[in-house]
């Protein structure tokens, strides 16, 4: 499976690929089972995730006791909450396994020994984060300016299948609408099929 994440990384770097191999063979992979919190709103998050097989949910819970979803991890996704100048700073997020999972699991702790082990590392995880970085103004951009329908029509061209993976609360709740408006949104455009 560490394959998966060989094939990932040279999207990001010329680096050579003993080098990309040897990067790779340092990252642990785990198995996770569906409902494993791997990070608890208020911890101190040491860990990123790749996810080689699963579904990785991200949420918080706000002042009303309500869960919000913010995003979704899926295979050949990176999932990490941290902030490297303020390490200590508490997680606002949870993450948490809605499937089974198989994950490569990084310790933010060892991030600088490998930067200096493997210098290309660096701009390649600049490169990494910028990009998820963009997504994210993408997806806050369609928050935004997009109607609920067009919300949920993009997210099924941006990830397809996501959709049916994911519990409907969960689904509403990170395309930032009521449970009762998707069920609209979904039997009206199956009625347009």
């Amino acid at each position: 499976m560490k394959d998966i994440l060989f094939q990932y990384l040279k999207n990001y770097t010329n680096a050579p690929d003993e080098s990309l191999l040897d990067v790779v063979e340092q990252v642990p992979i785990q198995s996770f089972k569906k409902g494993t919190l791997l990070l608890e709103q208020g911890e101190v998050s040491s860990k990123c995730y790749f996810v080689l097989k699963g579904l990785i949910r991200q949420y918080f819970i706000d002042s009303d006791g309500n869960e919000n979803t913010s995003n979704f991890y899926s295979e050949k996704q990176v999932a990490a909450i941290y902030n490297p100048q303020q390490v200590h700073k508490a997680s606002k997020y949870f993450l948490a396994c809605l499937e089974d999972s198989i994950l490569l699991v990084g310790d933010l702790h060892d991030e600088m020994q490998m930067y200096a082990k493997y210098p290309f590392l660096e701009t390649m995880v600049r490169k990494m984060m910028e990009e998820t970085m963009a997504n994210a103004q993408d997806n806050y951009a369609d928050l935004l300016v997009l109607s609920p329908e067009a919300r949920y029509l993009a997210l099924l061209e941006k990830r397809p299948g996501l959709a049916e993976r994911v519990a409907q609360n969960q689904l509403a709740s990170y395309l930032g609408i009521k449970p009762e408006s998707l069920s609209r949104i979904k039997r009206r455009l199956n009625s347009l099929k």
